[in-house]
């Protein structure tokens, strides 16, 4: 999709040098999501390394109940003293202790160059230029920080955390670990260079199930601007396999509203050539467009039973992000308790 002015975009993936931990960690933000907890829906419960107990029932680890056999079942896990005192056939079921693997997608294509807040002021640090050498907070920038905070929160539970960053196929990958240093190493990650490609989103998941081999809570930091049909198939992917996702859009105020009241330049972040246009004439089908877009990819996500969240370049990273955690964290604790 087409920028409004703002940033231009950069032509390859080259890394860049490692930013410094607090651009992405904000002591106004860490104030906020430091002692939150991220919670996978119905894959993880607990807070701290070793208390998370999976609702999915496995073979090993902890007893937690029978259930009756259905064909197809393992018979290896048949309780044979059940079936003499009852003539009926049971499995043994356990509850397995686990941590939560968070995996965090950043979009890493050309549209998230876009941007039309200058970095001094969202950073609130004084820097004139960011990271990638942009004097302007790009919806990357912005998507980055989130990414850095939630991976903070995660690590410092004990919990084990992996990053992709993709366009149209995977442009750095830090696999799930708790080590010490991967906090670095996702920081370090995501200093890579947003790209002028577009995003095939379920190429990129196809790649990301490959190599996963547990059920994650996946995080993906993107501005939706592919085929809802696309991001729709993605979803549908993660689904089948059993994982939970949170989808967040990130959108710049400019983008929201097309609030230009002259002539302006629209630059192809995507290899899409430059034209001039008259944002007045075309406001009201532009925001109709956007409207369409958005309630698509929504609706599509809660038909999956995932979240969905709306993030804003124009707005500090801490309070609609703990906002979205606390309300996620509160409905799962009703969810639990019937």
């Amino acid at each position: 999709m087409d920028a409004p002015g703002g940033t231009p975009p950069t032509s390859n993936p080259a890394r860049m040098p490692e930013a410094d931990a607090q651009l992405y960690l904000h002591p106004q933000t860490l104030a906020r999501l430091g002692t939150l907890e991220l919670r996978a829906k119905h894959i993880v419960e607990g807070v701290m390394s070793g208390a998370h107990r999976s609702p999915y029932q496995g073979y090993s680890v902890e007893f937690a109940q029978h259930r009756p056999y259905v064909p197809g079942d393992d018979i290896r896990h048949l309780d044979w003293k059940v079936f003499g005192r009852t003539d009926k056939l049971h499995l043994k079921q356990y509850q397995q202790e686990t941590n939560l693997d968070l995996v965090i997608l950043v979009d890493g294509s050309g549209s998230m160059a876009y941007g039309s807040r200058s970095f001094q002021e969202a950073s609130g640090m004084g820097q004139i230029v960011g990271p990638h050498g942009s004097p302007n907070w790009t919806k990357f920038d912005h998507a980055t920080a989130t990414a850095a905070a939630m991976a903070y929160i995660c690590l410092r539970q004990g919990d084990r955390v992996g990053l992709v960053v993709f366009a149209d196929d995977v442009l750095r990958w830090v696999k799930q670990s708790s080590a010490q240093g991967t906090w670095r190493q996702i920081v370090g990650a995501l200093s890579t260079q947003t790209i002028d490609r577009p995003t095939d989103l379920p190429r990129v998941i196809d790649r990301v199930l490959g190599k996963v081999t547990s059920r994650c809570l996946f995080v993906l930091l993107s501005d939706l601007f592919s085929d809802p049909e696309a991001i729709k198939a993605a979803m549908s992917r993660l689904k089948f396999r059993g994982h939970d996702l949170i989808v967040a859009q990130v959108l710049d105020d400019a983008e929201r509203t097309l609030a230009l009241s002259e002539e302006a330049p629209l630059i192809g972040l995507e290899g899409e050539p430059q034209i001039r246009v008259d944002p007045r004439a075309i406001r009201e089908a532009y925001l109709e467009a956007l409207a369409r877009h958005q309630d698509a990819v929504t609706k599509a996500a809660l038909s999956f039973g995932f979240d969905f969240m709306s993030l804003s370049t124009h707005d500090w990273l801490g309070p609609p992000l703990s906002a979205f955690l606390a309300r996620r964290n509160a409905r799962l604790k009703k969810a639990k308790m019937g």
